[in-house]
């Protein structure tokens, strides 16, 4: 099979296994469909909204062992070399691009922070802990989901080009660090108008939520 074919068989995988809904299994299996509460989204953040942290944590590790999956599974399905880094690449995006906007859900979803570090850790593990790290100091601290997602988002593409021009890495890797950031910054739209206008919704820490409790 051919790099490209190789290529687009990663992006296949990775779309359906990143369209699996997490938030929304786990929210109906605790009373709540994410979509009825705040912003709508089935992702970790919503999920914490509506069905609290023990809810949100499992959302958090289904949505990144899907994305880790799809990359690890590009992996077997590309021979060694750079035909590996373009498909883990295409398979780490288009996970992201599934999670998103689901096949399963009439293609709504999240905003891709949590598949995007599954994607990170599968692509490169020594740059899954710096950015779960300063992902979450932005989603502790600053308390805003979506900043937490651009940080994310940042740093991957940031640890890419490190790794491609610093370290001599394969340039296929490029098309994961430039191409889940155009999807994050395209989920985000309406979040970075709020953000520039000083109205986006801060997380409540509320304890509530934290036992588990539907903090809405």
């Amino acid at each position: 099979m051919s790099a490209l074919w190789t290529s687009i068989a990663a992006a296949v995988v990775g779309y359906l296994l990143g369209s699996i809904p997490f938030g929304i299994v786990i929210g109906r299996a605790l009373g709540v469909d994410p979509r009825t509460v705040g912003s709508g989204r089935t992702g970790a953040t919503n999920v914490y909204r509506a069905v609290g942290l023990p809810g949100a944590l499992g959302t958090l590790l289904g949505d990144i062992a899907k994305a880790a999956v799809a990359v690890w599974l590009a992996g077997r399905l590309a021979p060694a070399g750079p035909a590996a880094a373009w498909a883990a690449s295409a398979a780490g995006v288009a996970a992201i691009i599934g999670h998103n906007h689901s096949l399963y859900i009439g293609f709504r979803g999240g905003a891709g922070g949590t598949p995007n570090a599954g994607a990170l850790l599968a692509i490169w593990p020594a740059a899954f802990l710096p950015g779960i790290a300063l992902a979450a100091l932005a989603w502790f601290g600053i308390r805003i989901a979506s900043v937490a997602t651009l940080t994310m988002s940042a740093w991957a593409l940031a640890a890419m080009v490190y790794r491609v021009v610093a370290l001599d890495g394969p340039p296929g890797y490029l098309l994961y660090g430039i191409g889940q950031l155009v999807v994050v910054v395209w989920a985000l739209r309406p979040n970075l108008v709020r953000l520039l206008r000083g109205e986006e919704r801060r997380i409540e820490l509320s304890r509530d939520a934290l036992a588990g409790r539907h903090p809405r």
